[in-house]
């Protein structure tokens, strides 16, 4: 067993073996993409260090310098430091802790992985929500001492919102807690309902030890005859990629081609669905619908694309179409229109201003938006409250009105056109990332939640702003419903 070696026998171990042929079938699909997530020291960057280590995807030259940058560091198995295969910063080898994402790929015989292994600490939750922004599962890991905690909740709540429904709850440092079966299934019933809470329904719980290498690709059966379930790799092997686009056709256009006069192409990478010549699509938001004549590549015309194509698309008649523009299928639009509802996780250390207009950028648009908060998640009870501001880290809902047509799809639906970052129009700093719930009616201001006291104004569509730009308006913003007229509605 690995755990018994030495640091010199275990580094002259072979890092690599001739490749066979289901490992080159695996490369040839597209690799899961899984995150390590948790509060800080709970083991994330050893635990993946070690999976690599085990799965032989540790090179020759990596493994000797994981030897001499281990120099003094061995822990009393004799073992190397295996985090040291993630922290590549210095200040990262330094304190000890995971400052930036470290991506990693690697293999197993039935399949192939990317890693992205995100800080624990929450000053760097924004490159937490980086990494799950692209994940298809998260493996959140838990110190067995010390439970769930707040941190634990905040990447949870934040995995659960970047759309992730597939989660391993590594119980980490099993060994430290004398391998307690009943501190394990307490933590893992408590950590179940907390995912129910956001809508998570596939846990696999696992108890391991990422310093051992117990039940991360080897069976832990020595140490803990109580667990039956599967290891680490073996959950990762037969999970499922998240496809997330139930939407139609959509180009988000990102620069207009005319290398000549007889030649009009709209390029962009594919955000959904799929499109070949013949088919019908519609430009929005001005709503002028073309048919596709020819889809062409940096080396070749092509008869189909699919998400994630990087093409030119060239209509069959002349339209005006802009970067920012969106071509979608005609038949499955997004949706339209200057107001909608949204999830917000804060990353500025001045949170969310109320009211305060922000430049809204998404795909390769860029509007003006004014932005106003109305709940905030409490990380300890996991509930969401009234509130009016959102603080730095924090994860609330809040209302978005744009100057003009703004285009998205729901989150849940499309996370490439239903995602956002806001951005300070005075530093120029990113305060927040976002994920659009759903598109709300000309002029309705919802209070901040259902069933809340409050009173409702109904005026012109023309007086809502101006109504709402007063003092009053924004000292009783929880108690005040705003709403356009029934005409306005839909």
């Amino acid at each position: 067993m690995m755990a018994s070696q030495t640091v010199s026998q275990a580094l002259e171990t072979p890092r690599t073996t001739p490749e066979t042929e289901a490992q080159a079938a695996g490369r040839q699909a597209r690799p899961l993409r899984f995150i390590t997530c948790g509060s800080v020291d709970d083991g994330k960057s050893t635990l993946i260090g070690r999976l690599l280590w085990d799965t032989k995807a540790v090179k020759e030259d990596q493994a000797a310098t994981l030897a001499r940058d281990s120099t003094g560091k061995q822990n009393e198995l004799g073992l190397p430091d295996f985090a040291l295969l993630l922290d590549g910063l210095q200040a990262e080898r330094e304190q000890g802790i995971t400052i930036d994402v470290a991506y990693r790929y690697f293999a197993t015989d039935r399949r192939s992985f990317i890693v992205a292994d995100t800080p624990g600490h929450v000053q760097y939750t924004r490159n937490m929500a980086t990494g799950a922004s692209t994940a298809d599962l998260a493996v959140l890991l838990v110190d067995a001492r010390a439970g769930i905690l707040e941190q634990t909740r905040r990447h949870a709540t934040i995995a659960a919102l970047m759309g992730i429904r597939q989660f391993i709850l590594a119980v980490n440092k099993i060994d430290l807690a004398g391998y307690d079966e009943a501190g394990f299934q307490a933590i893992a019933r408590e950590f179940r309902e907390i995912a129910l809470s956001l809508g998570v329904r596939q846990v696999t719980a696992i108890p391991v030890s990422a310093l051992k290498g117990e039940n991360i690709v080897y069976r832990g059966e020595a140490s803990m005859p109580w667990y039956e379930g599967p290891t680490l790799v073996e959950v990762l092997e037969k999970a499922t990629q998240r496809t997330g686009q139930t939407t139609g056709f959509r180009l988000p256009v990102q620069r207009v081609s005319r290398p000549g006069e007889g030649f009009r192409g709209y390029q962009g990478t594919v955000a959904g669905g799929s499109i070949k010549p013949g088919d019908s699509v519609v430009v929005l938001p001005s709503g002028v619908e073309a048919n596709v004549k020819a889809i062409v590549t940096y080396d070749l015309v092509r008869n189909a694309a699919v998400s994630g194509d990087a093409i030119t698309l060239v209509l069959d008649r002349p339209v005006d179409v802009s970067r920012g523009d969106m071509i979608s299928a005609i038949d499955q639009r997004p949706q339209v229109g200057q107001a909608f509802s949204a999830r917000l996780v804060a990353l500025s250390p001045d949170g969310i201003v109320p009211g305060k207009r922000y430049w809204l950028k998404a795909g390769s648009r860029r509007q003006r938006v004014s932005v106003r908060p109305t709940a905030a998640l409490d990380l300890q009870t996991g509930k969401w409250e009234d509130a009016l501001t959102l603080p730095v880290n924090g994860i609330g809902q809040a209302e978005l009105d744009f100057d003009e047509a703004a285009i998205f799809d729901t989150y849940e639906t499309n996370r490439e056109t239903g995602a956002f970052i806001l951005i300070d129009p005075e530093t120029l700093n990113t305060v927040a990332g976002g994920m659009i719930d759903k598109k709300r009616s000309p002029g309705e201001r919802l209070g901040t939640l259902p069933g809340a006291d409050h009173a409702t104004i109904t005026l012109p569509a023309r007086l809502i702003e101006q109504f709402l730009k007063t003092d009053f308006a924004r000292a009783h913003a929880g108690e005040i419903r705003v709403s356009g007229p029934e005409e306005d509605g839909g």
